[in-house]
């Protein structure tokens, strides 16, 4: 499930972010930089997945 995670942060950050911590706050931050530049949304997804972030 993490490889699938870590693709899926490569490709589609947001959703890999959504299926780590949930519709969270860091949800609505990778959103915005994804929409903005895509590579910060790629490092802050991956960085979600890779430290095992879990919703609060």
């Amino acid at each position: 499930m993490k490889i699938l995670k870590i693709v899926l942060a490569v490709i589609l950050p947001p959703v890999a972010v959504f299926m780590q911590v949930g519709a969270t706050t860091h949800l609505w931050i990778n959103i915005v930089l994804t929409l903005v530049m895509f590579v910060p949304g790629i490092i802050h997804a991956l960085w979600l997945v890779l430290t095992d972030k879990k919703a609060k």
